[in-house]
C-alpha cells in the first residue's frame, strides 16, 4: 500500500486530536474530488512497517492525547488497500483499544465486499459513498456532499 500524507496532529478529520493516514488509491474519482493526487495506486510513498511503527507511538503519545486514527485517501477500502487496511486496524485496535477508528470510503456499506467488510468491522466510523459535487455541503460535518452517510458502528 502506498500512503500520500501522514498528519501526526490533526484536528479535521474527525472528532478530536486524531492520527489521520491518506493512502493512494482510488476507483471511483469522483469530479470535484479534492485529492486527485492520490487517485493512482502507484502514487505516493510505500506504506512501511517504520511508518506504522510511527503512527502506533503516535497514537499512544500522552504529550498530545489523540481520540483515534483517521483513514482517507484515496481510498482505504480499494481492494488493493485492503490487506494493509486490515492488518493496521488490527494491530490499532489491538494495542490502543481505547482510541476510536474512522474511515471514509467511496463505497457504499451494500456495496463491500466480505474483505472490505473485515475492514469495516474492525472500525468505529465508517463515512461512505461517492463524492457528487451537485449535492456538495461545506456546512456538513466529516463529509463533502449531503449523499454521504455516516455509520457509527460500535
Amino acid at each position: 500500500m502506498n500512503i500520500h500524507q501522514y498528519y501526526e496532529v490533526d484536528i479535521v478529520n474527525g472528532p478530536g486530536t486524531r492520527c489521520t493516514l491518506f493512502v493512494a488509491g482510488c476507483e471511483h474519482q469522483c469530479p470535484g474530488c479534492y485529492n486527485k493526487s492520490t487517485w493512482r495506486l502507484n502514487s505516493g510513498v510505500p506504506f512501511t512497517i517504520q511508518m506504522e511503527e510511527r503512527l502506533l507511538r503516535d497514537l499512544r503519545d500522552t504529550r498530545i492525547p489523540r481520540q483515534g486514527l483517521s483513514l482517507s485517501g484515496g481510498d482505504p477500502l480499494h481492494p488493493a488497500n485492503v490487506p494493509d487496511v486490515l492488518r493496521l486496524v488490527k494491530r490499532v485496535r489491538r494495542e490502543c483499544p481505547d482510541k476510536d477508528i474512522w474511515l471514509w470510503t467511496g463505497y457504499s456499506l451494500d456495496q463491500l465486499s466480505a474483505a472490505q467488510r473485515q475492514v469495516v468491522d474492525e472500525i468505529n466510523v465508517l463515512v461512505d459513498g461517492k463524492f457528487i459535487q451537485a449535492l456538495k455541503d461545506p456546512m456538513l460535518p466529516w463529509r463533502g456532499s449531503s449523499n454521504q452517510v455516516i455509520h457509527y458502528l460500535r
